[in-house]
């Protein structure tokens, strides 16, 4: 483990995808003196088994632009700290066996086109020449999504906690939160194994833990 600080301006809990993307765009962003602390290693919690589904847009407007910005993050994260993210964009095909399932279906194709991304509408027997060991009998029909595809979650986590370090965050493993150290309604601190950690801003990233 490595040398606990007495103090840093901000604090994450948890080294998960979710906590090295914020130690990660906290530090491009300009915020010095950030400590990540993670009870084991690395990605060891909920990320390393997650499906790594990543596409281009989403419900709303708002959280499209964003999945855009990840896309991009996603390409560049391998040049900038030779880390891969696995990603690959294969293209996804969505199925529906309802009406009200082929409406939001359609709603998604009509968004995509407006972000000027494609979205292909399928019959039924079009998507079984889409997927032929699929069996179509009883669907509605689907939309093929072709920019969107799969990342491996434990690489990018990886390119993050790196892209991280290579900006100044210092990254501590094997080292449990146990407590918070508050002043009246303000958290001011966290209590580790390895030591107390003042901080101006304390992060809770540690997902069911």
């Amino acid at each position: 483990m490595s040398k606990m600080p007495a103090k840093a301006s901000t604090v994450i809990i948890g080294g998960g995808i979710i906590g090295a993307s914020i130690a990660y765009h906290l530090a491009r962003g300009g915020v010095s003196d950030v400590v990540l602390l993670e009870r084991k290693t690395i990605s060891c919690g909920t990320t390393w088994h997650a499906a790594g589904l990543v596409g281009k847009l989403r419900g709303d407007y708002t959280v499209s632009k964003l999945a855009q910005y990840t896309l991009e993050l996603y390409r560049r994260l391998p040049e900038e700290t030779g880390i891969e993210t696995g990603l690959r964009l294969p293209g996804a095909l969505n199925i529906a066996d309802n009406d009200g399932q082929m409406a939001e279906y359609l709603r998604l194709a009509s968004l995509r086109h407006r972000f000027g991304a494609e979205a292909t509408v399928l019959t039924p027997e079009e998507i079984g020449e889409h997927c032929p060991v699929l069996n179509t009998e009883g669907l509605v029909g689907g939309v093929y999504l072709r920019d969107d595809g799969q990342a491996d979650p434990v690489g990018v986590t990886n390119a993050l906690i790196k892209g991280a370090k290579n900006n100044g965050v210092q990254v501590i493993e094997n080292c449990k939160v146990t407590g918070v150290h508050t002043d009246g309604n303000r958290v001011v601190g966290v209590a580790a194994s390895g030591g107390d950690i003042a901080a101006d801003t304390v992060v809770f990233a540690a997902g069911l833990w």
